[in-house]
């Protein structure tokens, strides 16, 4: 090859075709499995004087936050706050807001600082017992100290329902499960449904609920005290929670 050819430029490359643009990141919240159910809106309160100062985490708000929303619900932000009268305040105005159903953790035992049942109780028109009453029945499979709990169930000017949970991660699972089986059949009532198909709803709940107490593993349900939020980090090992 003679030196003229082995100087002469070589050709341009052809321009890349432009590549196509990148989808937006997502930023936001995830969004829920399916879409809120008939708009049902939800709220959670955790009763944690510890937890609301910042000294203790809390470990059963976000499980019920979870549940909620895997089961269609639109759930409002968290909130935390200390035991007794901040606890009654944050469900009155919930109710106040006309929300479909609250559903609050902690402060359900016999220590000095758990006021939840007594902030509940003057809230609710219409008690529901018979859903503190099973929550105690399943609770006592894994621990005779289910039975000190005292929370309350029921409905708030006619529309709004309220259910008071334990504080132990094993005692909100127990009452999830048991949520699972009417809740929805619940709320449908409190917005004056008939009862037309509610044998299906029912099944169809059950399953539900059979499903999450099966997946939650075996020591999903194990012991628990009353309330995790009053006692020792020692305490809670020795629980499992």
């Amino acid at each position: 090859m003679n030196a003229a050819a082995q100087h002469q430029p070589s050709q341009p490359k052809p321009p890349r075709p432009p590549r196509p643009p990148r989808p937006a990141k997502r930023t936001g919240p995830a969004q829920p499995r399916t879409a809120p159910a008939e708009g049902r809106i939800a709220q959670v309160i955790v009763a944690s004087t510890r937890a609301a100062a910042g000294v203790y985490p809390d470990r059963t708000g976000p499980l019920i936050d979870t549940w909620l929303r895997e089961h269609g619900w639109l759930v409002l932000d968290r909130a935390v706050v200390a035991d007794g009268e901040p606890v009654g305040d944050a469900i009155a105005a919930a109710i106040e807001a006309g929300l479909d159903l609250v559903v609050t953790t902690g402060g359900t035992g016999v220590s000095p600082t758990d006021q939840t049942p007594e902030q509940t109780r003057p809230l609710l028109d219409r008690e529901l017992p018979g859903i503190m009453e099973e929550l105690r029945r399943r609770g006592t499979a894994s621990t005779p100290l289910a039975v000190l709990s005292r929370g309350h169930a029921g409905v708030a000017r006619g529309r709004t329902v309220v259910i008071n949970l334990p504080g132990s991660p094993g005692g909100v699972r127990d009452g999830l499960g048991m949520l699972a089986d009417v809740l929805d059949h619940l709320v449908d009532q409190v917005r004056g449904a008939d009862h037309t198909g509610s044998t299906a709803g029912s099944a169809t709940a059950s399953t539900t609920g059979s499903t999450i107490r099966s997946t939650a593993g075996p020591t999903a349900l194990g012991t628990h005290p009353t309330d995790p939020h009053q006692t020792s980090p020692d305490q809670e090992v020795q629980h499992g929670h």
